[in-house]
């Protein structure tokens, strides 16, 4: 993956975001919060993943199919491994 540093510095700081958010999920269960609180965070911390899982996706299109100069045959490996990842992660 080659990302401009923006856009890959901007990617790592989701990561980190998220990586938070689950050690928030540890704190609150060791804590025996409730059921309700848990569940609460672990929705944003899903919300999280799904939003890193589109920025990467939508870089991935951008520079594996959509990008001038690509050849077909680019194109196409491209769009196979979108598929595959994408296969995978809506199970």
């Amino acid at each position: 993956m080659s990302h401009s540093v923006r856009e890959k510095q901007k990617l790592v700081n989701r990561v980190r975001r998220i990586r938070g958010q689950m050690d928030g999920v540890e704190r609150m269960l060791e804590d025996e919060k409730g059921c309700s609180e848990v569940m609460q965070v672990i929705a944003g911390v899903r919300g999280a993943v799904n939003g890193l899982m589109g920025e990467v996706i939508e870089d991935h299109i951008r520079m594996h199919v959509a990008a001038e100069g690509l050849t077909q045959k680019e194109r196409d490996e491209g769009a196979a491994e979108l598929i595959d990842v994408l296969r995978a992660y809506m199970k």
